[in-house]
């Protein structure tokens, strides 16, 4: 039988509904402040509210004492290379090294949806500190991910996801900074996270796909719309100085300045 609330209009939260209206095609979300006085955000659902933490994990557990279990693995991985390093067991007998099993992997991609969740919906309340943090920790889980996991299948699993939080994250960093009037800050962010794309398809060897990335056209498109348009005099002289690159071989320039010219307003 399951529980009955031995007082179920409080648990009604009809009001909370017809007060705050879905709209069909929108992420629609707010910040409130919880009855612990903690700030918690809340999206609106077609059939009715997701509510999340702000700060720490998201459903606010803390699996085996510990804010996340992200945090929980980094920790037991440290904690054991410090050992080894500790014992000398370098030098001896290579010893059986912890991995993380299917199900673990399992657990941290869960983990790691309820931040997306919570960064998609910070992302639209222009909250973009907070964006930040939680793109950037869901990076370590597919860096711990890709160094520790057991099998093959679940090494890989969730590499194809590492353009998008990249690119939401460089999105957040340049929102920040225009937020706080730095918009060289801004281009600066972004051109980090254009290379940070570059490196990512050039390692997986598929540099082919950069061109063709939607991510790296959102990330160019933010850039365009902020750098503002040069004289000819200088396309002019990036044209000379992309023809001497190219006359001596440093193709690695030669790709920058093409790259420069291309971002480019007519």
């Amino acid at each position: 039988m399951p529980d009955r609330d031995p007082n179920p209009m409080s648990s009604d939260i009809t009001r909370i509904l017809n007060d705050w209206p879905y709209e069909p095609g929108q992420l629609t979300c707010r910040m409130v402040v919880g009855e612990d006085g903690e700030p918690k955000v809340q999206v609106r659902l077609d059939l009715g509210v997701l509510q999340m933490n702000a700060d720490g994990r998201p459903d606010g557990q803390k699996p085996h004492g510990y804010p996340s279990l992200l945090d929980y693995f980094e920790e037991t991985f440290d904690s054991e290379q410090q050992e080894q390093a500790a014992t000398g067991e370098a030098d001896d007998a290579p010893a059986e090294k912890r991995t993380l099993t299917t199900e673990e992997c399992r657990s941290l991609r869960d983990e790691a949806e309820m931040y997306y969740r919570r960064y998609v919906a910070l992302l639209v309340l222009e909250d973009f500190e907070r964006v930040v943090r939680d793109t950037t920790r869901n990076l370590r889980v597919l860096d711990l991910i890709l160094k520790y996991a057991e099998s093959d299948e679940d090494r890989t699993s969730l590499e194809q996801f590492r353009p998008y939080i990249t690119m939401m994250r460089t999105r957040a960093l340049a929102s920040q900074a225009l937020k706080d009037n730095e918009p060289k800050a801004a281009i600066l962010a972004l051109d980090e996270g254009l290379d940070l794309l570059r490196k990512y398809f050039e390692e997986t060897g598929r540099p082919q796909m950069f061109e063709k990335s939607n991510e790296v056209q959102a990330l160019r498109g933010m850039r365009e719309s902020l750098v503002p348009k040069l004289p000819v005099s200088q396309k002019t002289e990036l044209r000379q100085r992309l023809a001497r690159a190219l006359e001596e071989e440093n193709y690695e320039l030669a790709a920058i300045l093409r790259d420069e010219l291309k971002q480019l307003k007519d």
